[in-house]
């Protein structure tokens, strides 16, 4: 029997509150608990499984680093920077790799811009040949540039009898060696850098009546600037500390081709103190690196 307090009563949505969510089902309910640890990243309980060998990940990367400045030669440090030659092969390591980072800037960008723009037959294949010294074990690589550029050499005996140059065992072949293992961190870098930019700028740029080089020149250089600045950074950290091709295919004469690593190795055997030194030039210039990086690494996605 329906009485007029009932009658009063507006009907819920589709026969009364029967079909109304529970509170604690309702988002804002007060029933309803968000799972502790959402929105803070995760659970807040340490994962001693995973710290244990992170630990010891992180000890075994830093505990030589450590050991070097622990027996460094402080007190004479600056007298053993301004031995001649340690100043020798500083100079030119730094002579060297700067020459190679530009020689792969030359040769690298537009190698990048034909990996990320055109379309062509066995791309796929040229791009995983450019990545190749990646991988590739330096010596490997100082002997396939002696048996192309050496003197008996496929290309080498044509450059000699041509030109007269012989790249083997010099100044200029420190630099071959260099930008051999050295360019593919600038390929990848900018070629990652051209398939993220935004292509609308450079189409609106075109419709607008700019010419090929003007785009690339005024619009897509500048966005992908970032790109070939970190990989021309990279670039000439692997050129500065490379060995392996260096001695294979520059060998290791004072004052031509004993860069610091080199020197390092040199100096191992008779005058440790002044390998620590040359190291912790080496060890410097890569924490530098590191921090120019840095913003681009952490901030990216």
């Amino acid at each position: 029997m329906d009485t007029p307090a009932s009658r009063s009563q507006p009907p819920g949505p589709r026969g009364g509150s029967a079909g109304r969510p529970p509170a604690e089902g309702r988002p804002g309910g007060t029933g309803h608990q968000r799972p502790r640890g959402a929105g803070r990243g995760g659970s807040g309980r340490l994962p001693w499984l995973l710290v244990v060998p992170a630990l010891a990940g992180l000890a075994f990367l830093v505990l030589p680093l450590a050991g070097l400045l622990v027996r460094a030669p402080w007190p004479t440090l600056l007298v053993r920077l301004a031995e001649p030659h340690v100043l020798e092969a500083l100079r030119l390591s730094l002579v060297c790799a700067t020459v190679a980072t530009a020689v792969c800037l030359l040769l690298g960008v537009p190698l990048a811009w034909l990996l990320a723009r055109v379309e062509f037959p066995g791309r796929r294949l040229v791009r995983a040949l450019v990545t190749v010294p990646l991988v590739l074990p330096p010596v490997v690589g100082g002997v396939a540039l002696l048996l192309v550029l050496g003197r008996r050499g496929l290309a080498g005996q044509w450059l000699e009898a041509a030109f007269g140059i012989s790249l083997p065992f010099t100044s200029a072949g420190v630099i071959v060696a260099e930008a051999f293992v050295a360019m593919p961190f600038l390929v990848i870098s900018v070629e990652g850098a051209l398939r993220g930019a935004d292509r609308r700028f450079e189409e609106a740029a075109a419709t607008l009546g700019a010419s090929r080089l003007t785009v690339f020149r005024r619009v897509t250089l500048p966005m992908v600037m970032p790109g070939v600045v970190a990989g021309a950074v990279l670039c000439w950290a692997r050129a500065l500390g490379e060995f392996g091709a260096t001695i294979t295919f520059a060998g290791n004469f004072p004052g031509t081709t004993r860069t610091m690593p080199l020197a390092v190795y040199l100096a191992l055997e008779t005058e440790p103190e002044a390998a620590i030194v040359l190291s912790l030039v080496l060890l410097a210039v890569s924490v530098v690196i590191l921090a120019s990086l840095r913003d681009r690494w952490v901030n990216s996605p």
